[in-house]
């Protein structure tokens, strides 16, 4: 699998990240198994994870699984909480949630730490210090935010800047699809100005891209499960329907599958180090991985960009920035 470099920094990840956000709710321990024994033996070596996934029971599975394996990356993140307060980038509750994480991960430190989400409520120079604290203390390596919009990313990075941070953000997990393109609004020029690399989370637009919606929801889906149909209820509309067609359409003109297209096209974008792909079978995993070497000829990827071309205007785009 290929290698790419993460951001502007010495770290190297796997073109592909194996995503476990449905470990230890629908996917067990068994099938979890399979799914890191294909990826792993495929040449991943970055796993994805959270402190809120599945309650923590997605790290403790990550940790059983990579005790064996010092050579695999582990990218964990804080912040989200079940709580009456959603979100919490305190220092206090951020390095408590990185104890508990490597705790639950067996491990002494976490390779890519990224900030789950936005905290409005804390100020940034104490979240910041936060990372600080973390990266020099050895507890992680490197540290990247999630879900930020584009003027957080910036703010947050160029404090680190002035500042002369030892933590600074090489990392931003955001998702990005044919279906979902607004991080090309003001993400990535911040991103591109600050050294950030893009790890795309849901390349697949939440499995729609695959076309398995096109007539029906199948009944072993994401959107027939209690705990993600609303997560892919937005993309089964019109405008999305569309996309999906137009994909469809040139996986069969060029013999691939619509799943080679669309992970090929997130793959291509230049901002783009990595996708975080979120396989719940093995059947998935082993197509997603089969697909990889598919060849995509540039007119395909500029047909695909014109029809998911997002809105553009003032202020980000037009006549007052040319």
């Amino acid at each position: 699998m290929e290698i790419r470099t993460l951001g502007r920094s010495g770290l190297q990840v796997s073109k592909l990240a194996l995503g476990t956000m449905s470990w230890g709710r629908d996917t067990d321990i068994h099938e979890a198994r399979d799914l890191f024994n294909i990826y792993y033996q495929a040449g991943g070596r970055l796993i994805d994870t959270a402190d809120v996934y599945s309650d923590g029971i997605s790290e403790e599975i990550v940790g059983e699984f990579i005790r064996d394996h010092p050579d695999v990356l582990v990218a964990t993140k804080a912040v989200s909480v079940r709580a009456t307060r959603s979100r919490n980038a305190s220092r206090s509750n951020l390095l408590q949630s990185l104890d508990t994480s490597l705790k639950r991960l067996n491990r002494s430190h976490v390779d890519i730490w990224h900030l789950h989400a936005w905290d409005s409520q804390t100020p940034i120079q104490e979240t910041l210090h936060a990372l600080d604290i973390a990266v020099s203390s050895g507890r992680v390596r490197y540290v990247g935010v999630s879900n930020y919009s584009g003027w957080q990313l910036a703010q947050t990075a160029g404090i680190q800047e002035l500042t002369r941070s030892v933590a600074p953000i090489i990392s931003a997990q955001m998702e990005y699809s044919l279906l979902e393109r607004g991080i090309e609004r003001e993400v990535i020029p911040s991103a591109n100005t600050f050294g950030v690399g893009i790890m795309a989370w849901s390349p697949l637009g939440r499995g729609v891209l695959t076309g398995k919606y096109r007539n029906n929801t199948p009944a072993d889906s994401r959107a027939a499960s209690k705990h993600f149909a609303g997560f892919v209820a937005p993309y089964l509309n019109e405008r999305p329907r569309a996309i999906v067609d137009a994909v469809c359409m040139a996986a069969q003109a060029l013999g691939h599958t619509p799943l080679d297209v669309a992970l090929a096209w997130v793959l291509a974008r230049p901002q783009v180090a990595c996708a975080v792909i979120g396989a719940r079978t093995a059947a998935q995993l082993k197509a997603i991985i089969n697909g990889l070497d598919a060849q995509i000829p540039t007119e395909i990827f500029a047909a695909l960009d014109d029809v998911s071309k997002p809105a553009l205007g003032y202020p980000e785009f037009g006549w007052n920035q040319t």
